[in-house]
């Protein structure tokens, strides 16, 4: 059985475990798979990346490979924080959408950063999780093949469950999946929460 240190190793430990000769050729489609249902819950310091936006025309561009917003501010002094609303809350609070005032609100429509109330082109910087580039023949390592190749694993696994049928491991799959799922989000809860004191961490 091969031990998991890239992607050539991820492909050979999926086709181990599914033990079927047909599936060796979809084995790519289901580590893809798995890497992009990871993305739609998990996040992670890892996928934590510098946000430096500039707006023009009122809307900034959304980086490629952006996930999820963590926070974000105006480059001002000071800093103006912004806040994340649902899209129809930036058109329903700004109705008019010209001026050049500092944002208070983000969001996204599109592929752009939206603002309310109607900005000027001010800086935009903070933190976003993105996807990590996805695992291939020129990207053979990621943060999941060196901390969780097991979370890859089994999700690439659960992937290949509609060709699966009726085989009796994706039950225990799926168990293994949730294990090395909860451990990595786990994981990361208790480092965000290691810089409080001692006493609250105690508490």
């Amino acid at each position: 059985m091969a031990i998991i240190t890239d992607y050539s190793t991820l492909r050979t430990a999926v086709s181990d475990y599914l033990a079927r000769s047909d599936l060796s050729g979809f084995v790519p489609n289901f580590i893809q798979n798995c890497e992009s249902t990871i993305y739609k819950d998990l996040r992670i310091r890892a996928m934590e990346t510098a946000l430096s936006v500039t707006i023009s025309g009122g809307v900034a561009t959304v980086p490629t490979a952006f996930v999820e917003l963590k926070f974000a501010y105006v480059s001002t002094s000071p800093v103006q924080v912004l806040d994340w609303v649902p899209p129809e809350m930036i058109y329903a609070r700004y109705p008019v959408r010209s001026g050049a005032e500092i944002p208070k609100d983000i969001s996204i429509a599109g592929a752009n950063f939206i603002f309310g109330p109607y900005p000027g082109n001010y800086t935009i910087n903070g933190i976003y999780y993105a996807r990590l580039t996805a695992l291939s023949d020129s990207n053979t390592t990621n943060w999941f093949t060196t901390y969780a190749p097991d979370l890859l694993l089994y999700g690439a696994l659960l992937e290949a469950a509609p060709f699966m049928m009726d085989d009796k491991r994706i039950a225990t799959w799926q168990t293994f999946y949730q294990k090395a799922y909860s451990a990595v989000a786990n994981e990361e809860k208790r480092k965000r929460s290691a810089g409080g004191s001692i006493a609250t961490r105690l508490g």
